[in-house]
């Protein structure tokens, strides 16, 4: 026999019992994201490889180790986005969108393509919103974008399990200065190192700082500490994001070893964490990009922006029982119809009472089926109340209105005033 056919490992199906869940958490952020002004982009899925190569850097384990690359019938060198900045920047360059220092505030939804080893709430096919702005500077949109996530937090009911981290990372001239400081101190004790931190002292040594051995985080205790790296314009901007942050009531926790993952970041980085999915505990994460448009062979623009992975988001909803009730409930109304003049019927009733109940969600019945038939689909469809319509109720315009949750018993209604009716009962549901 031949092997059935599946979906290639992390790579998952969303169900349909799932879908509301990630339509409830895509429409409030998007929302919130048109009610700060920023407005939507949508770019390609593969890229020219060398996009990647350049903008997140070649020593990265993404570019290393994780990018879906592949060659086209042209023989050009293709890839899977792993992430949505470089694909943004690219777009804002092509169009010219940032030229002349106009400012953008951008936000992108979509898939993502990492070869990781899948695991819960990190999988092969992942899906991040992510925001960028161009061509402003100041700490002051660094503090919007983390005010917004966390008015974020608290639309969705969960700012209890997240914990905001912040560093600074400085310019790319200061982290050199403490890249070698910090090669100088681990090549001293290289021989005490994990062998992923080994690897990295001479290709990506700042990514130790963020290594899961806790043999190597006991011997970065002693070694030299970015912050007393930092240039003074950094540290003064840094400084001013605090102050804001502060300002606005939000807490958050400094931690000197958060560094990302990616070799564009410059002054703030951040992220927001929690412990309530085991080790893939980062749901939202960004920062400073100053000079990545020029390193892609643009004008000075200065860039800043963070992605947010729905996959996790929508986890932690389920785990912390933050689904609202209404979201999983698809259908308010199931029209039965018994008889072909009342399927004719029930065909323009139902057109007008979606005319007449705006966001109504009405189903209606079809395939014919007893009584009994009708009335167990109804109920399966999830629907608050079942509207019945037959030849009797036909001949007396009328339709029997059912709750299906609940004690209350079946009436009587007209049908011109069926709509009202509909309308006043799932406002009081």
């Amino acid at each position: 026999m031949s092997k059935s056919l599946q979906a290639i490992r992390g790579m998952n199906d969303i169900l349909p019992e799932q879908t509301p869940l990630w339509r409830y958490f895509e429409g409030t952020v998007a929302s919130l994201l048109d009610g700060y002004g920023y407005r939507q982009i949508r770019m390609p899925i593969v890229e020219f490889t060398e996009l990647f190569k350049r903008s997140i850097g070649e020593v990265t384990d993404i570019v290393e180790k994780e990018m879906y690359t592949f060659e086209d019938r042209n023989g050009d060198s293709l890839t899977l986005r792993p992430e949505g900045t470089a694909a943004c920047v690219r777009a804002v360059l092509e169009h010219g969108l940032a030229g002349g220092g106009q400012t953008q505030k951008l936000w992108y939804i979509g898939p993502m393509f990492r070869h990781e080893r899948p695991q819960k709430g990190r999988y092969r096919q992942f899906h991040q919103i992510g925001v960028e702005v161009f061509n402003l500077d100041g700490p002051d949109i660094d503090a919007e974008l983390i005010v917004l996530t966390w008015r974020l937090w608290g639309l969705l009911g969960i700012r209890d399990a997240v914990t905001l981290e912040l560093n600074s990372l400085g310019t790319s001239e200061a982290r050199a200065v403490y890249r070698d400081a910090l090669v100088e101190f681990l090549s001293a004790r290289a021989d005490q190192l994990d062998e992923d931190s080994r690897r990295r002292l001479s290709s990506n040594p700042m990514r130790i700082l963020d290594s899961k051995s806790p043999e190597t985080q006991a011997l970065l205790v002693d070694a030299p500490k970015l912050a007393d790296y930092l240039d003074e314009a950094s540290r003064v901007h840094f400084e001013g994001l605090k102050a804001r942050l502060d300002a606005a009531g939000i807490p958050y926790v400094i931690n000197p070893k958060l560094v990302r993952g990616l070799d564009y970041y410059s002054k703030t980085v951040f992220e927001w964490v929690t412990d309530k999915l085991g080790s893939q505990g980062t749901v939202c994460a960004g920062g400073r990009y100053d000079g990545l448009v020029e390193q892609m062979g643009g004008k000075p623009t200065t860039g800043v922006g963070f992605a947010m992975g729905i996959e996790r988001l929508v986890l932690l909803l389920e785990t912390l029982d933050k689904v609202p009730a209404e979201i999983a409930r698809q259908v308010d109304v199931y029209l039965c119809a018994f008889g072909e003049a009342a399927e004719l019927a029930a065909l323009t009733l139902s057109e007008r009472l979606r005319d007449q109940v705006p966001g109504l969600r009405l189903q209606v019945n079809a395939g014919g089926g007893s009584f009994k038939s009708q009335f167990k689909k109804a109920d399966k469809s999830g629907a608050l109340y079942a509207v019945i319509l037959g030849e009797d109720e036909l001949a007396q315009q009328v339709v029997g209105f059912k709750p299906l949750r609940g004690q209350a018993e079946q009436q009587s209604i007209a049908i011109d005033a069926l709509a009202e009716h509909l309308a006043t009962s799932l406002e009081k549901a």
